[in-house]
C-alpha cells in the first residue's frame, strides 16, 4: 500500500524505436497499460508522471521484463508488415466509462485495413449522434497502435484528427494498405 492507502502497481516501461519514432510502452501485471508516441526524454517523463500518479508507485524502466516482451515483439512484427492485429492482454485502468465501451467496440471490431467513421463507432455502442464523444474518446486512448485509433475517420473522407500528429497517421493508415505511401 502506499501512503494514500491504494495498493501499489509495479509499472514496468521501455523506449522501443518504431517506423512512427520512438514509442514508450508500459505494462503492469495485468497488461499493456499505455503506448505513448515521439517519446522524448521530456514526453516520456510527463509520462511516466503521470503513470506514478494514476497507478501507484514509480515506474521501473526494465525492457527486458517478461510484461513488455511480448509487446515488443508484435509492435515490431506490425511495423515490419508481418502482423495485422495484436493478441496482447491489457490492463484498461487508465480508461472508463464511455471512453473504454467505445475503445474495446474499436479494438474489437476494426481490423487491419478498414476505416470506421467517428458517427458509425458511435452508432455501434448505441451512442447515433456521439461523433465529437467518439474523438474524444480516441484522444483519450491510453494505447494507440494496439488500440487502433487512427482507423477512425472523418465520414466525409477526412482523415480526422489525431493524437500523434497527422503525419503518423497517415504513416499507420499507409503501413496498413489504407492510404498510399507518402512519395516523401
Amino acid at each position: 500500500m502506499d501512503s494514500h492507502g491504494r495498493d501499489e502497481q509495479r509499472v514496468v516501461w521501455a523506449v522501443v524505436g518504431s517506423d512512427i519514432g520512438p514509442l514508450m510502452l508500459a505494462a503492469t501485471r495485468d497488461g499493456l497499460v499505455n503506448v505513448v508516441f515521439h517519446a522524448s526524454d521530456a514526453v516520456r517523463d510527463r509520462a511516466l508522471e503521470r503513470l506514478a500518479a494514476r497507478l501507484g508507485g514509480e515506474p521501473v524502466e526494465d525492457p527486458e521484463s517478461p510484461l513488455l516482451a511480448e509487446a515488443i515483439r508484435q509492435l515490431r512484427a506490425y511495423f515490419a508488415g508481418e502482423r495485422h492485429d495484436f493478441d496482447l492482454p491489457l490492463d484498461w485502468s487508465l480508461i472508463s466509462g464511455f471512453n473504454r465501451q467505445v475503445l474495446r467496440e474499436l479494438a474489437s471490431g476494426v481490423p487491419f485495413g478498414t476505416v470506421v467513421g467517428y458517427g458509425d463507432l458511435a452508432g455501434r455502442v448505441g451512442q447515433p449522434g456521439g461523433a465529437q464523444a467518439v474523438g474524444a474518446a480516441m484522444g483519450a486512448n491510453p494505447l494507440p497502435v494496439v488500440v487502433p485509433c487512427h482507423r477512425v475517420v472523418e465520414s466525409d473522407g477526412g482523415i480526422g484528427g489525431f493524437g500523434g500528429g497527422l503525419e503518423t497517421k497517415r504513416k499507420l493508415l499507409a503501413l496498413e494498405g489504407v492510404l498510399p505511401e507518402p512519395l516523401f
